[in-house]
């Protein structure tokens, strides 16, 4: 699957990946399209099998703090303005706890025997740490860690963060005395800009253990970002080691969340990315990543790939997998099915990596064609490679209407990003009333050999 690797009309971000058995299970809160606001009422829960990881399966709504036409409401202290955010599921002695955060209303601890649920409640948390520190119960965005020794930890904060041990007889009981406030500083001395802002807790608390390492993934105040830090220790404290992917890299950016997950020897970082032109309506993307030998994990670029090698360029490509977009062009729902890239206005920049084009033709032409939506105004898109100033393998007019364009383009061989850069030849005096004008929609594209 590309990214975004679930379908097409669902929006889970916060995805915090857990491998059970056989299966990559990805528990997420719930956006809507169009959205003006974060998440909804209801948790969710995806999974595939690790041997075919384009095999997603839903598992509906988990747990719910409303009411729906199919479910009661699991919690009987929330409402209106009590959404669900950022979730955890974590396996102990052959149950799976679900660690919930509910905006506005205590947090709570839910229970299956299965871990795509349903999750029953089990209780509220119970703790004596200061209000002050869990922010009256919420626990924010809870991520618990169970140790090989059995002991628990559960991780948390928005813009500071704090953790404590869980009682692993229970999994609700908070034990008096083990808080520790900021495993990761909301406040260094001495230093300004990026390169503090980028090392200081914002949110999105998630631990993993790899061998003896304790690593700490988590949302920076620099907040396009995942950042990670590590430990020797469950306890911390947590040492800055960089950041894994940056969502606002030539894309519209907002807040990251998400984790780390061995799947088949290769590991993933699951992240998630907005649409529509706001930070709301986030879907689920995942790229593979590498852990270096001394602990560190290298920067990893955002793709168009999710679970792929490579794209096929002689499948048709759905337009909202674009990885690059610059200038005002965004990514919205026109319906359950489709997808567009819309407000695209002059210079726009519209990217995609990477695509397998394969090696020798005998031809040295081969046909591309784009389903666009028009919207009154002609202009060139530009066909490039390897990057938005790369080699111009063609250019296709746009014209005013719906239509199927096609043109002539130059034969690619071997594996590259590919770009579109769109551009106008509007000039003098009229070129003003056409300034930052919507030219048309992106629905897909294909080569044809």
């Amino acid at each position: 699957m590309a990214n975004p690797y679930l379908p097409n009309w669902e929006y889970i971000p916060d995805g915090e990946p857990r491998v059970f058995g056989s299966r990559i299970y990805v528990y997420g809160s719930h956006d809507k399209a169009g959205s003006d606001k974060f998440c909804d009422y209801v948790l969710k829960c995806w999974s595939a099998p690790l041997d075919n990881l384009n095999d997603w399966v839903c598992h509906g709504d988990i747990f719910h703090t409303r009411a729906d036409y199919d479910h009661a409401a699991d919690t009987d202290w929330t409402g209106e303005n009590n959404e669900l955010y950022a979730p955890d599921v974590v396996e102990k002695d052959g149950k799976y706890y679900l660690f919930a955060y509910i905006v506005n209303a205590k947090g709570c601890v839910a229970v299956s025997d299965r871990p795509e649920g349903p999750f029953t409640l089990l209780s509220k948390y119970k703790y004596t740490i200061s209000d002050e520190i869990c922010c009256n119960g919420w626990f924010i965005d809870p991520g618990v860690l169970v140790d090989d020794d059995g002991q628990v930890y559960i991780y948390c904060g928005f813009e500071r963060s704090f953790m404590a041990q869980i009682n692993p007889e229970n999994m609700y009981e908070v034990l008096d005395n083990t808080c520790i406030e900021h495993f990761i500083p909301c406040e260094l001395s001495g230093r300004n800009g990026f390169d503090k802002e980028e090392k200081l807790f914002f949110e999105a608390a998630s631990p993993r253990k790899i061998g003896d390492t304790y690593y700490m993934i988590y949302s920076p105040k620099r907040g396009c970002r995942l950042a990670y830090a590590t430990s020797d220790k469950p306890t911390g404290p947590f040492i800055y080691r960089g950041y894994i992917v940056d969502n606002g890299v030539d894309y519209p950016g907002g807040n990251n969340h998400g984790s780390i997950a061995c799947i088949n020897n290769q590991w993933y970082i699951f992240y998630h990315r907005m649409t529509n032109g706001t930070i709301m309506s986030r879907r689920g993307c995942v790229e593979k990543i590498e852990i270096l030998p001394d602990g560190t994990i290298p920067p990893v670029e955002m793709t168009s790939l999710g679970f792929e090698e490579s794209l096929s360029p002689y499948r048709e490509t759905p337009a909202d997998i674009a990885c690059v977009l610059k200038g005002t062009a965004f990514i919205t729902e026109k319906n359950i099915f489709e997808r567009v890239v819309t407000n695209i206005t002059d210079g726009c920049v519209i990217g995609y990596k990477y695509f397998d084009f394969g090696e020798d033709f005998s031809s040295k032409t081969f046909t591309f064609a784009a389903r666009i939506g028009g919207c009154g105004c002609d202009c060139t898109m530009h066909i490039l490679i390897d990057s938005e100033d790369g080699t111009e393998i063609g250019c296709c007019p746009i014209g005013h209407d719906d239509a199927l364009v096609e043109t002539r383009v130059n034969i690619v061989t071997g594996r590259h990003a590919l770009f579109f850069k769109i551009t106008t030849d509007y000039t003098g005096w009229t070129a003003d009333y056409f300034k930052g004008r919507s030219l048309f929609e992106l629905k897909s594209f294909v080569f044809l050999k």
